[in-house]
């Protein structure tokens, strides 16, 4: 299976002459509109190699900087699906963060299948299922389980740190590489006050933990030099270089693959 890093959390996965697509971004430039992001520094991306064939494009979670309506649009082939979790129900309110990428979902007719918790489905050489994950603002997310070509991967789109990385392991490793977020910000948004002071994806620490309790093999770095914007999505310098320093000594090892590179595991 070959991996190529797209930027941000995006992730494009080869085996057998088919691709799928993780959380891909391609106009970072509108992704933040209407809030106190949209004018900071934007991550750098890339499009897939396979655009226009992509098999499916799977979302971690459905705010727009990972699931980017128009990139999968132009990405997916004829055909293609877009999985992406199942919806909690709510208000508006509670929904405010998925509601634009739902809208754009549908206006670009893009075929879906919503994945429960531990559900797998097969698209061509490919074995997904949905792994349960923790949203910072309590919005459904999963990371992305893929088997192919005998090798196992898990994307862990932004999750925060929780307690199903055992069970994860147990059912769907032992995985070749985990794809982790390491920049761990602190938020505060509007519609979820009072703030928390957590890291609301894993951090460097913490990423070097769960990577460890998956078994994996290779550690593979993404969900960095992005966003940041004081008091309101509030990250730390230098955020490789300290997840360099907490995998220090762990078993496995790292990857740290430029934008655009394929690597081969």
């Amino acid at each position: 299976m070959r991996i190529r890093w797209l930027g941000w959390a995006g992730v494009e996965l080869e085996a057998q002459g088919e691709t799928l697509v993780i959380d891909l971004l391609g106009r970072p430039e509108g992704v933040l509109e209407g809030t106190p992001l949209e004018d900071v520094p934007l991550p750098d991306v890339v499009p897939p190699h396979s655009r226009g064939h992509v098999l499916a494009g799977l979302c971690t979670h459905l705010h727009r900087d990972h699931t980017d309506a128009g990139a999968l649009a132009a990405a997916l082939a004829p055909g293609g699906r877009v999985l992406h979790p199942a919806s909690f129900g709510g208000d508006d309110h509670e929904n405010l963060w998925t509601l634009k990428a739902e809208a754009e979902l549908t206006a670009h007719d893009l075929p879906r299948q919503a994945m429960g918790y531990w559900e797998t489905t097969k698209i061509g050489p490919f074995t997904i299922a949905a792994v349960p994950a923790v949203d910072t603002l309590g919005d459904p997310q999963v990371s992305w389980a893929v088997e192919a070509d005998g090798k196992r991967v898990i994307h862990l789109g932004d999750t925060m740190y929780h307690g199903y990385w055992w069970r994860a392991a147990h059912r769907f490793g032992p995985f070749d590489a985990v794809l982790t977020p390491i920049n761990g910000p602190t938020v505060c948004f509007p519609h979820c006050q009072p703030p928390s002071p957590y890291p609301a994806s894993l951090d460097a620490r913490h990423a070097a933990v769960a990577a460890r309790l998956l078994g994996t093999k290779v550690a593979i770095p993404m969900h960095y030099n992005g966003f940041h914007s004081d008091g309101f999505y509030t990250t730390q310098p230098h955020e490789l270089a300290r997840f360099l320093d907490a995998t220090d000594g762990e078993l496995y090892d790292v990857l740290t693959p430029d934008l655009g590179e394929q690597v081969t595991i």
